[in-house]
């Protein structure tokens, strides 16, 4: 049986990346979104500017690349989706794969086509500046209708809505086409041009009076900052999340790659390459910042707003005093974020789509078309009134508690099950840049401590003060129901046979 089984998870009619290009754009199309424009210069600002550098690409290194490494050596290795690889593994962790993909596809990606749509919508608005004097009041009240909690569902917004259905619609038609016609082809088109677009607007907005004031707060360094915890805290937090890790994405994606392939080599690159965006993308929001305080007369930190106010609050308000050609400029902002939230939208879909044509054998046509559907129909909840409420906690929990532990499960698997010292042979087997022991260390102890560490503080934390001050109840509704929930049907999916086994004797 365990013959026929390993026969069966072969290479033979899996699609693979055309060419190695086309996999690193796709790659690092999921890792580069729309946190990289606004959240990660948000906390540089925030966590002692160009000192924030420092334990950010410490985390990048001790963190980031290991883990990548790890999820291109795992669906390499096991030619599969993150269910299959884990399956192939041992099948007692195949609901570690359907955990990710699900929570992910049913969750992150539902409300994050929706931020997407927001970004259609004022693309569309740049044109005539629509959010008109008052970008707050627009925001909050002509454009999200925002209500009073979580518990207060009011009506859709037709825009939102409207966009959302163009954003759906657009990840059915690229993921509907395959990973060579459809993904690698859209990747090759959106991160050239992805690229072009931010480092135009950051060229654009350094030459703006007072750019220069902007990019000193975003990068002036305060080595004090380094002695917080939080900082180092915040640094890993996001190397973690803004590479996509736990997802479930990059083991899918890698398991598309030829057998003879650089992994360690295409880690390093896309690692890096998303770190330069996220770095070229604050010095474009920053230098805007600036011009924006110097024609105010007021402090850079007066005019900055974190979140989704810094992308459609403060940004629309410096876009409306831009000397020149304001509404190009406004459309090459929104037009990124909608280029940087597709690239990414499209990867979640696949991930989830591998999956399921994995288990059950079911045509990419069928189940792109359906996930998509679902997509649409999911995500409409997060388009009423309410439904910024449930977007920030549902992002919270997901991705602070949800993306953490399958990380810290996916290094005990590897060091336990598969061990570190075969994963790094195989891994140097088949890579041009080799894997030293310390990725050993990193992926056995170091990369599981410190993210059990965050994982505690941050539980502990909830504890003493509920997350944003929403009512307990709708912290367990949303938050930890959307986790728990997702955990449940991964099991429940786990138990079910493979198509294949029915035909095993």
């Amino acid at each position: 049986m365990a013959k026929r089984k390993r026969e069966y998870f072969s290479e033979e009619h899996r699609a693979q990346w055309k060419t190695r290009t086309g996999f690193i754009f796709a790659a690092i199309g999921s890792a580069v979104g729309l946190g990289n424009i606004w959240r990660f210069s948000y906390l540089a600002y925030e966590h002692g500017g160009g000192a924030f550098l420092i334990p950010y690409f410490a985390a990048l290194f001790i963190v980031g690349i290991p883990l990548m490494i790890l999820e291109f050596g795992i669906g390499h290795r096991e030619r599969g989706s993150a269910p299959k690889s884990f399956h192939s593994i041992s099948g007692r962790f195949e609901w570690l794969g359907w955990w990710p993909v699900i929570f992910v596809m049913f969750g992150i990606v539902v409300y994050y086509s929706v931020v997407i749509s927001w970004c259609v919508n004022y693309l569309f608005y740049s044109f005539n500046l629509a959010w008109g004097a008052d970008p707050n009041s627009f925001f909050f009240n002509d454009f999200l209708q925002l209500s009073s909690g979580p518990g207060d569902i009011t009506g859709f917004s037709r825009p939102i809505l409207s966009g959302l259905l163009l954003v759906w619609f657009l990840n059915w038609l690229i993921v509907y086409a395959g990973v060579e016609k459809g993904i690698e082809r859209a990747t090759k088109i959106l991160m050239p041009a992805l690229f072009l677009m931010i480092i135009a607007l950051a060229i654009w907005a350094l030459t703006l009076p007072n750019a220069a004031e902007g990019v000193k707060q975003y990068l002036r360094p305060d080595f004090s900052a380094l002695g917080d915890t939080g900082v180092w805290m915040a640094a890993f937090s996001q190397i973690f999340f803004t590479l996509s890790l736990g997802f479930g994405i990059m083991i899918a994606y890698a398991s598309y790659l030829p057998r003879k392939t650089d992994l360690a080599g295409n880690a390093y690159v896309i690692s890096i390459g998303n770190c330069i965006f996220s770095l070229i993308a604050g010095l474009a929001v920053f230098g805007t910042l600036g011009y924006m305080a110097g024609v105010r007369g007021v402090g850079v930190g007066e005019v900055v707003d974190q979140s989704v106010g810094l992308a459609f609050v403060a940004y629309p308000q410096a876009i409306s005093i831009i000397p020149a050609f304001p509404h190009i400029f406004g459309v090459l902002f929104f037009g990124i974020l909608v280029f940087a939230g597709l690239s990414s939208s499209i990867s979640i879909v696949e991930a989830f789509a591998s999956s399921v044509m994995d288990k059950f054998h079911y045509s990419r046509k069928s189940v792109v078309s359906v996930l998509c559907l679902a997509g649409f129909l999911g995500g409409i909840i997060f388009t009423t009134g309410a439904g910024l409420h449930w977007l920030d906690i549902t992002d919270h929990f997901l991705t602070n508690y949800g993306l953490t532990v399958v990380a810290i499960l996916e290094c005990v698997v590897a060091a336990w099950l598969i061990k570190t010292s075969r994963m790094r042979k195989y891994i140097n087997s088949v890579s041009t840049l080799k894997t030293g022991k310390w990725w050993e260390y990193s992926i056995g102890f170091i990369t599981p401590a410190i993210l059990a560490y965050f994982f505690i503080t941050g539980l502990y934390g909830e504890i003493i003060s509920p997350y944003g001050g929403y009512p307990i109840r709708w912290l367990l509704l949303i938050g930890y129901g959307w986790l728990i929930i997702t955990l449940l049907a991964a099991v429940a999916v786990s138990k079910i046979r493979w198509r294949h086994e029915k035909n095993e004797v």
